[in-house]
């Protein structure tokens, strides 16, 4: 199984990229891994809807470059699962011919209305808000989770 992960800026706390390269490094006894950090459009401070949606757009055409198989947009609007629940669709990701899952976290501002629209399945961590840099970590970790959870490892206890 290959896991792509496509985020929209870099992370810039030490902790954050500690705790994602701890989770990269659990994740290669179960899959092929591989993170791709793309530029955030900048835009002003006090942008208007059109200035964001430009941006949104800019960002997504990055993002078509890398996105293959399934492919899982992080969005408020998507679909909330349990850790057993996100374990059974990336096990059954193979059945449906799928060897690649691509998860997309966009910027502070979401995702370009096309990435979502393109998703295999649009996915949500929560009704609450996370800082996107949190966001990563959180996501690596229900991923390893989701291997351990299909291996009946200890982990997820």
């Amino acid at each position: 199984m290959n896991i792509n992960l496509i985020v929209i800026g870099k992370l810039k706390e030490d902790y954050l990229r500690s705790a994602c390269a701890e989770y990269i490094k659990r994740l290669s006894r179960y899959c092929t891994f591989q993170l791709f950090e793309l530029d955030e459009c900048r835009i002003s401070d006090n942008p208007s809807e059109k200035e964001i949606a430009s941006a949104l757009k800019k960002e997504a055409e990055q993002i078509k470059k890398y996105a293959k198989g399934m492919i899982i947009p992080m969005c408020i609007e998507g679909k909330q699962l349990s850790s057993p629940e996100l374990s059974e669709k990336i096990s059954s990701a193979g059945l449906n011919g799928f060897s690649t899952i691509t998860f997309i976290i966009g910027s502070s501002f979401g995702l370009d209305p096309e990435i979502k629209a393109s998703g295999t399945l649009k996915l949500s961590m929560s009704k609450m808000t996370f800082p996107h840099q949190l966001a990563r970590v959180m996501l690596l970790e229900q991923i390893y989770r989701a291997f351990q959870i299909a291996e009946g490892g200890k982990y997820h206890k």
